[in-house]
């Protein structure tokens, strides 16, 4: 069972010339969004959003390998 549960995933074809892939979803009881080049999944940027604020995650490897593994699957 995952430890997160992306809750949308939206793909942009036109982010700076480059396709990519966010995908939102909710972990440790936090609200995340976290964007990909469609490409090859290099991780672009990583947000938490708290108190009506997005700032950088510091999110785990694993996480991140996690959300890459689940975006591979619905694109």
């Amino acid at each position: 069972m995952n430890q997160y549960e992306v809750t949308h995933m939206i793909i942009d074809d036109d982010f700076y010339g480059e396709e990519s892939v966010t995908a939102e979803f909710s972990y440790d009881h936090q609200e995340y969004s976290i964007t990909f080049k469609k490409e090859d999944l290099e991780l672009l940027n990583a947000w938490i959003f708290e108190d009506g604020h997005s700032l950088p995650a510091k999110l785990t490897d694993n996480i991140i390998e996690d959300i890459r593994e689940e975006i591979k699957k619905r694109i």
